[in-house]
């Protein structure tokens, strides 16, 4: 699935949240206050505070199963979850998810694109650094990982949102083009001022590519600098036991 939104919704239907706006001339974009996600009677997410200043990125990291993905459906409002999220007003957020199959779906880049109804189709492709008229009326099915990977964050960002979600947004291209397209996505947020939240479990990807992480093992198990992801003992932190930490408002 791939989701756009273009102003984060505060109420969808059956979900009990408490989603707010802050105003917009606050230095953070998103703030998050004793954010918890339970299914049934299993907890994902646990009391989950943290803080994000507008024009930086942040790296969600972890062990596999440790609610980062169920963290990005709840700043989407896509999960039902307890505690506060706070966005800056009307927000624009383009998403790009971890899994998007494409194999049983005829269309050409230029149809996919096509769905966002916007003038800015080939602009989106040239900042990700592909040709148009060289990618345009490929079959999404037969384009390089790395190529549709591009083509999905030109999706997200053709609307020119203020924040980007990605869900490890290199899954499946070779290393080469995983350093092309995160030194591309750091120029984007630099020229666009855009804030960034993504997840990798990558610690060269962390340490270059955001400003802060959050580690997550349903509770929170770090937040502070990326540069330190280089510390053995913060690594083991993250990707060990869980210590949760707690933080107040």
């Amino acid at each position: 699935m791939l989701l756009f939104v273009s102003s984060v919704n505060p109420i969808w239907g059956q979900f009990s949240v408490d989603m707010r706006f802050m105003d917009s001339r606050d230095d953070y974009i998103l703030k998050v206050s004793n954010l918890s996600v339970k299914f049934q009677s299993q907890t994902i997410l646990d009391n989950i505070n943290f803080k994000l200043k507008k024009g930086t990125t942040l790296a969600i990291v972890g062990p596999n199963g440790a609610g980062k993905s169920v963290l990005f459906k709840a700043l989407l409002n896509l999960t039902p979850y307890t505690g506060k999220i706070e966005w800056s007003d009307r927000v624009k957020i383009g998403y790009v998810p971890q899994h998007f199959s494409i194999s049983d779906i005829p269309i050409s880049a230029k149809e996919f694109l096509l769905f966002k109804k916007s003038p800015e189709i080939e602009n989106a492709l040239n900042s990700v650094g592909l040709d148009s008229e060289e990618i345009l009326d490929k079959r999404l099915n037969i384009l390089s990982g790395g190529q549709l990977r591009r083509v999905l964050i030109a999706w997200a960002i053709i609307d020119k949102p203020e924040v980007l979600l990605f869900d490890e947004p290199t899954t499946g291209v070779d290393l080469d083009s995983e350093e092309a397209i995160y030194r591309m996505l750091k120029e984007l947020e630099r020229k666009n001022n855009i804030t960034t939240l993504l997840i990798s479990h990558s610690p060269h990807i962390i340490e270059n590519y955001s400003d802060y992480m959050l580690g997550l093992n349903k509770c929170m198990t770090f937040f502070g600098e990326s540069k330190k992801i280089a510390d053995p003992s913060v690594q083991q932190v993250i990707f060990g036991e869980p210590v949760c930490i707690h933080t107040e408002e």
